[in-house]
Parts: structure tokens; C-alpha cells; sequence
């Protein structure tokens, strides 16, 4: 869910998710996704990632990846309520950046992972 503003979707932090679980699955993502289900869709195909996407308020970023199973579920869930947090990780990165050669850099560099 983002604040009612924001005019993609799914957001690029969703699709990320969603790229994580269909490599962890060795699926390519655009082979197994459904972006929207709306009316009488019949039961979710088996393997299918979905996305649901909310709008409203002035929700900054809240993400959820949902492992469904017949009678369990295990949910994973980060809730930003400030853009504070992505400032904070920009700053970081820049800080890490700096002085350095030029190249293809991600955030597992800068975290060192």
C-alpha cells in the first residue's frame, strides 16, 4: 500500500519482492504473475504470484510478501511511516559512493553482504 498519489503499480518495491520470490522458486516472474484479479476469476492458478495493490491516505510504503498454504500462512511485512528511513539509506549509499571507482554498484555492496 502507497499514499494515494502515487500512479504505479505494481510499485517497484513490490516487483523487486516479487522477483525475489520467483528466483527463490527458479521461475521467471513475468511467466508466473497475475498484477490484478477483479469479478469471478475462478481459484488462483497453482505457482501463480499475485499482487494486490492498495492506495489511499498518506500511507508512505507498506509491503507485504504472503506465503499462502492450506491452512497456514507465514507473512513477512515492513511498514514505513516516514520517507526519513530512504533519506537515511540515500545518504549512506552516497557516503559509500564516494571516491570510488566508476561501476554497477547495489545496496548489497554498500550493506556489505
Amino acid at each position: 500500500m502507497h499514499h494515494r498519489h502515487k500512479v504505479d503499480s505494481p510499485s517497484g518495491t513490490a516487483l523487486g519482492l516479487g522477483r525475489a520470490a520467483a528466483r527463490g522458486r527458479q521461475v521467471a516472474l513475468d511467466s508466473v504473475w497475475c498484477k490484478s484479479r477483479d469479478g469471478h476469476t475462478g481459484a488462483r492458478p497453482k505457482g501463480e504470484i499475485g499482487f494486490a495493490t492498495l492506495r489511499g491516505g498518506d500511507v508512505v510504503g507498506d509491503h507485504t510478501v504472503m506465503f499462502a498454504a492450506e491452512g497456514e500462512r507465514v507473512e513477512l511485512t515492513h511498514k514505513a511511516s516516514s520517507r526519513t528511513v530512504f533519506a537515511k539509506g540515500a545518504v549512506r549509499a552516497a557516503r559509500w559512493a564516494a571516491g570510488r571507482a566508476p561501476g554497477l554498484y547495489s545496496m548489497r555492496d554498500v550493506l556489505g553482504l
